[in-house]
């Protein structure tokens, strides 16, 4: 699964902006996994909260993005996906005078399930109905 943790400054995102940003970033996986995989939680931080070189900062988004369900095969699709990452982001971040940094960890698919289910291998029967059917259920095949 991905799961996008955005930390923000107060009244940084409204709430439409936060249902466009998680559409958009569900719209980057939602081509190779199903939509229901892809989480994206806002938390707002005040500056009181959040320090940058020892200073209170109340400018600044940062963004921790995990990957379960999908690793990069080499470090170059790794950064094209970082490029679109950061085009999606810039005109909520940059272009609003918000500087921004995020970064990727991946973990490994075997340490993953989902209402207890242990998800199928991508392009699988089962990875098929998961996405047609937005949603997990047991497996049909191993």
């Amino acid at each position: 699964m991905p799961l996008w943790k955005i930390y923000h400054p107060a009244n940084s995102f409204s709430d439409a902006d936060k249902a466009a940003i998680a559409e958009q970033v569900t719209d980057l996986y939602g081509s190779i996994m199903p939509r229901f995989y892809v989480g994206v939680i806002f938390q707002t931080i005040t500056p009181d909260n959040f320090y940058l070189g020892g200073k209170a900062s109340d400018r600044f988004v940062r963004i921790v993005i995990e990957h379960i369900a999908r690793s990069f095969p080499e470090a170059k699709s790794g950064r094209r996906f970082i490029e679109r990452v950061n085009a999606l982001l810039i005109p909520y971040t940059g272009e609003r005078g918000l500087d921004w940094e995020l970064h990727i960890d991946e973990t490994p698919v075997d340490y993953w399930s989902i209402n207890g289910h242990f998800p199928p291998p991508p392009g699988s029967d089962d990875d098929q109905r998961w996405r047609a059917e937005n949603r997990p259920s047991p497996r049909t095949h191993d």
